[in-house]
């Protein structure tokens, strides 16, 4: 096994897996903490006052260097000179109301004013985003969002026909509100930032709402996962509330996509689904919802819906085909289907995840496979090191990142649910076997490169 030489002299897996196993408030020992850097803007800024904010802009924008051709990491703005310009000013002053320090960013610019490249100063080794909000100098703490809700109310009332009176049962709809804790602005733009992947940003998505757009239906999708106990089939069929779906499933007739999905959250008791079509009503909903609520453009809205009802199923290859290369049963025809409103990043890094990520994780076992359901785990990733739990199995709501590769992994072993009989079949992993496992499935793994994100739109 190679190794990466850092300050610490460690093997950087080996440091990524003690960082979970022993140490989850330590960060890597090659990081610079805060007390090696320096406070460049002198202010928290998430309290930054005008004058503070320009200051924050100034010295950041002063910092910039040349970029380089090839930048394969961070995010990076590929866009005419004008709004090259315009994003120089905006996004700067964007990650200060973030709070996100000016020195924690390197921000690079081509010479011919095309392109605008922002990563952070960690170490190019230091591709994990799992243990973002452990490090301390970062600062990073939840956000709270509010969610709708919906309950039903049986009440009675009593009717007349043909003179005869009787009470019937009547039932309303109360509609309200929940706070959620969930995974901060600042952490997504801090790992769109880091080591591990490239996310572009071209053509419809050259502008500052662009950029807010794409961090804030990650947050939304996260959001909406943070509390889940759908049905889970185990081998039998799935459920979907008729009043809204028919069989396949298919939205009843003139109901809009963000309608129907949008209950399937709201009345989670009544469906029952694998964890294929739970993330991909996820991903839809934090998409739908979030121009649909959260910054309503009914133009966006109608854009995606459209691409959704297509085939008028609009749940049927939300994500491109591509996405699943690493399974060989994939024909060449179902390769090349193009994602309705999902796109997919190829080749990121074993511990690189974005809240609101789709990510895959394989079943390797011949035998285990073979059971309807556990071919692998569909997987979403809600920042702060947590990934969903969506047939509410787990106290905290959700699985750690160690917590959902050692579920798949444990399938071989029988170990299919969280009873203290099944867990006594489970073989414990050295570090060593874990770190292999976190190598994708054509290295021997588990754990697929691919992450499928949403669009820009």
């Amino acid at each position: 096994m190679k190794k990466d030489k850092s300050k610490s002299n460690l093997n950087s897996r080996a440091i990524l897996l003690l960082t979970y196993f022993c140490f989850p408030t330590y960060l890597f020992a090659s990081d610079i903490t805060t007390s090696d850097k320096k406070d460049t803007t002198g202010v928290a800024c998430q309290d930054c006052k005008v004058g503070q904010i320009s200051s924050f802009v100034e010295k950041t924008l002063n910092a910039a260097s040349i970029l380089s051709e090839n930048q394969k990491n961070g995010v990076l703005f590929n866009c005419s000179k004008d709004e090259i310009a315009k994003l120089k000013v905006e996004m700067p002053k964007y990650m200060a109301e973030l709070g996100i320090d000016a020195s924690f960013v390197n921000i690079k610019d081509s010479l011919d004013g095309s392109k605008l490249g922002f990563v952070l100063t960690t170490p190019d080794n230091d591709t994990n985003t799992v243990n973002l909000s452990k490090r301390k100098e970062y600062n990073i703490e939840d956000d709270i969002v509010e969610l709708p809700t919906q309950k039903t109310k049986k009440t009675y009332t009593t009717v007349t026909e043909n003179g005869v009176s009787r009470v019937v049962p009547k039932y309303l709809t109360i509609e309200g509100k929940r706070s959620v804790h969930t995974v901060s602005k600042k952490e997504i733009a801090l790992s769109l930032f880091q080591h591990g992947r490239l996310s572009e940003f071209n053509n419809e998505g050259c502008n500052i709402q662009a950029f807010k757009d794409q961090i804030g239906i990650r947050q939304n999708t996260a959001a909406w996962t943070e509390e889940l106990s759908w049905g889970f089939p185990d081998g039998k069929g799935s459920a979907w509330n008729p009043k809204y779906w028919d069989d396949s499933p298919l939205p009843k007739r003139n109901t809009a996509p963000h309608v129907a999905i949008n209950d399937i959250f709201m009345y989670p008791d009544k469906y029952s689904m694998g964890c294929y079509s739970a993330s991909k009503v996820v991903m839809s909903q934090g998409l739908l919802d979030y121009y649909a609520r959260v910054r309503p453009d009914p133009e966006k809205l109608a854009k995606i819906e459209k691409a959704m009802l297509v085939d008028k199923a609009p749940l049927r290859d939300v994500e491109p085909g591509s996405a699943w290369d690493f399974i060989q049963s994939m024909t060449p025809e179902e390769l090349i289907v193009p994602g309705k409103i999902l796109t997919v990043k190829k080749g990121v890094a074993k511990d690189n995840f974005i809240a609101g990520d789709w990510s895959y994780i394989k079943n390797m076992d011949d035998k285990s496979s073979e059971k309807s359901g556990y071919e692998g785990s569909n997987a979403v990733y809600l920042g702060r090191g947590n990934f969903d739990d969506y047939y509410g199995e787990m106290p905290n709501k959700h699985y750690t990142f160690i917590e959902k590769i050692n579920e798949v992994y444990q399938w071989q072993n029988g170990v299919f649910t969280y009873s203290e009989s099944s867990q006594k079949k489970a073989k414990k992993l050295s570090l060593e076997e874990f770190d292999h496992i976190l190598n994708s499935p054509e290295e021997g793994g588990i754990l697929s490169r691919n992450r499928i994100e949403p669009k820009v739109y």
